[in-house]
């Protein structure tokens, strides 16, 4: 009998690696948190996905936590699940999983790709994450088309077109469900914010809009929350300040040398807008985070901005809110660049 129990637990350890195989949830004892949601994260062996994949780990609201990658999926499979916190980890390897790492999931995160390294433009990054993007998203559309989708491989502006117009040649697309995750630039802008006016950055938000590259980026400086008495910017400041949060991810691929880009800053900021979505999706209410999406506050068909979370993805897109004349000129600098990465992107989706 203590040699058929000891056999046993070897097999639910070992189905954590090898999930081909598999352990019904009838017979595993860890079956997570009974009340949570199930996510997968897409691209969890890479530089985001892996911090990310323990952040999620950690988070009361995930039961269970599937972790896919075309590499090394196994180790880190292995050391999440090693955490002891209630999600159950599996991990799937390789493209013949994809769709098993899908199947009936509420929340999934795409950070697969490749990162930017020193004089690396969005648009090398497009050449190879663009394809990667549509796989992903051709593995959702017919595995789980009613999760919520949030997109973090880069260039941003351009793959969550490409999501969205591969969800609409499937016919699963909502534009509620899919966000391009623009959190980080919101929590650099609290961060260096904070800096300059010297409080802690949790006393502060900072609504980022437009895009999330480069001049793309721009955070209404006018509209801080949650600060008593509001900031008063001098126009010094404010100029250092928009400069600072729009090339944040230049100054950390120049950083670190050829080494990466930002991995672990962004997969806070993963985590925490994940954490936004996974208690919108319990029923949790006002709760507002900047993403990229489907949108009608400009004229642009994709804009990052404030937006209410719902059971359903996003509830209410909010409106921009009264801009000062260097708001309004960033407005308009963005616009030519944003639409043209959003051209670039339908474009690259419908020509395949």
């Amino acid at each position: 009998m203590a040699e058929s129990r000891a056999r046993g637990r070897l097999w639910r350890m070992s189905s954590h690696l090898n999930p081909s195989d598999g352990v019904s949830m009838e017979v595993c004892r860890a079956k997570g948190g009974a009340t949570g949601l199930r996510v997968a994260i897409l691209g969890a062996a890479g530089g985001i996905g892996q911090p990310l994949s323990l952040l999620l780990k950690m988070n009361p609201l995930v039961s269970t936590l599937n972790l896919y990658d075309v590499v090394n999926t196994p180790g880190v499979t292995a050391d999440v699940s090693h955490i002891d916190a209630s999600a159950v980890v599996r991990g799937f390897l390789g493209k013949d999983q994809l769709d098993s790492a899908l199947e009936g999931v509420d929340l999934v995160i795409i950070p697969a790709g490749i990162p930017r390294k020193p004089g690396m433009s969005r648009d090398d990054l497009f050449k190879i994450n663009a394809g990667i993007v549509r796989t992903l998203c051709e593995g959702i559309a017919r595995a789980c088309p009613r999760a919520i989708v949030n997109v973090i491989s880069n260039p941003v502006n351009s793959t969550v077109p490409i999501a969205a117009e591969v969800f609409k040649k499937a016919g699963t697309y909502d534009p509620r469900r899919l966000f391009g995750v623009t959190t980080l630039d919101v929590v650099r802008a609290n961060t260096f914010v904070a800096e300059v006016v010297g409080l802690d950055p949790k006393l502060i938000s900072v609504p980022v809009v437009g895009g999330h590259a480069g001049v793309t980026i721009l955070p209404l400086l006018s509209q801080p929350l949650q600060v008593t008495p509001a900031i008063r910017f001098s126009d010094e400041e404010r100029h250092y300040l928009t400069n600072r949060i729009q090339n944040g991810g230049t100054e950390v691929v120049e950083a670190k040398a050829g080494t990466g880009s930002a991995t672990l800053s962004m997969a806070y900021a993963a985590a925490k807008f994940a954490d936004a979505c996974l208690r919108a999706l319990k029923g949790e209410d006002g709760i507002v985070e900047c993403s990229f999406v489907a949108s009608q506050v400009t004229d642009l068909p994709y804009f990052s901005s404030r937006v209410k979370l719902g059971r359903n993805g996003a509830e209410e897109i909010l409106p921009l809110g009264p801009l000062t004349e260097f708001e309004r000129k960033g407005l308009e600098a963005m616009k030519k660049e944003l639409q043209g990465s959003i051209d670039k992107g339908i474009q690259f989706a419908t020509s395949a």
